[in-house]
């Protein structure tokens, strides 16, 4: 079995030919076939979009590398994507950088680049510069990668958390918590493989119909922490407070069950292909449209508001509102 040698990351002849046999192949576009230490990228495309740049950059660790619904190329592609999106930005270009552990199987590393490479191509978001390092056995778990992505958000847009409002809708774009119970049921061998599966999606093709409508005030993809982290940015940021009602919360069947086994929360499970919104209440029924209308939306739902009382709160059966605390870590680590 082939598998990486520091040799393939010293600059040499093994290195040269990972690079072109490999990513130059998988990833090939104009931009990298240039063969620069930089991608030279065209103003006139972004300037023509927009007058800011959104650039965002993530890096993504997870265990296992393959899980149901994506792996850690799909995902690093997707979470990037992503980030640039809920600005209002198409995500245009990505960057892409791999940490390899010595002793990885070369297999691995080609169909994790095989997967990060369709997922791009299916988006149109084409990787335009990279870097690979190689470090010693043990140093690394396997496979570790680091993208980032840039876009042009439309003159006139402005969606930020310090937009929100009492009065506003929350709304989420689906089922919450299908990427964190998938993982965790991977780890803990719940046995429910055939009914979890990862949400892992780029969502710019959701977002996209969003920028026409007036009164969208502020997106987020609920990744980490869940929809329970981004209600506590949204309300450290606006000064008002944020109450959901449990019973509207939109939840696969296999993830409530997992919660319920395991006394969790699915508000703190991470999604990789899902959005929180605050818009104005006016507005609520067209996002919601729009939303739904797309198949990455189809399960979209109104799940709270905002309210002049700071704090985040959930209501439960028979209307008890109970505080949501932020956990004090991560409840699954190396979640994406």
């Amino acid at each position: 079995m082939k598998t990486i040698e520091m040799a393939h990351g010293s600059g040499g002849q093994a290195m040269q030919k990972l690079v072109a046999d490999l990513f130059m192949q998988a990833f090939d576009n104009p931009w990298l076939a240039e063969q620069e230490d930089q991608a030279r990228l065209p103003l006139a495309e972004l300037t023509a979009s927009g007058d800011r740049l959104a650039f965002s950059t993530d890096s993504y660790v997870i265990d296992p590398l393959f899980f149901p619904g994506g792996d850690i190329g799909k995902l690093a592609i997707c979470g990037t994507a992503n980030d640039v999106a809920v600005s209002g930005a198409t995500p245009r270009w990505l960057s892409c950088g791999f940490i390899l552990e010595e002793g990885l199987p070369l297999e691995t590393l080609e169909r994790v680049v095989t997967s990060m490479a369709a997922t791009a191509k299916a988006a149109g978001i084409p990787v335009v510069t990279g870097d690979t390092k190689v470090v010693q056995r043990g140093a690394a778990d396997k496979l570790f990668i680091n993208t980032a992505g840039i876009g042009a958000i439309p003159a006139g847009l402005n969606w930020g958390a310090q937009q929100i409002s009492a009065g506003d809708v929350l709304i989420v774009s689906g089922t919450l918590g299908d990427h964190g119970a998938t993982i965790l049921n991977l780890r803990e061998s719940l046995g429910l493989e055939g009914a979890l599966t990862s949400d892992c999606a780029v969502l710019a093709p959701l977002i996209a119909p969003l920028v026409n409508i007036p009164g969208v005030k502020a997106l987020r993809d609920a990744t980490r922490g869940g929809v329970n982290a981004v209600l506590h940015e949204f309300a450290a940021s606006c000064g008002c407070g944020m109450e959901v009602v449990e019973s509207q919360l939109p939840l696969n069947p296999a993830v409530r069950g997992v919660c319920e086994l395991l006394g969790l929360d699915a508000l703190n499970f991470a999604n990789e292909g899902k959005l929180v919104l605050a818009v104005a209440r006016n507005a609520a029924e067209s996002v919601l449209a729009a939303l739904q209308a797309n198949p990455l939306g189809q399960d979209a739902a109104i799940i709270g508001e905002v309210v002049e009382r700071k704090g985040v709160r959930v209501a439960g059966l028979y209307g008890v509102k109970r505080t949501l605390d932020l956990p004090h870590s991560e409840p699954l680590p190396r979640i994406c």
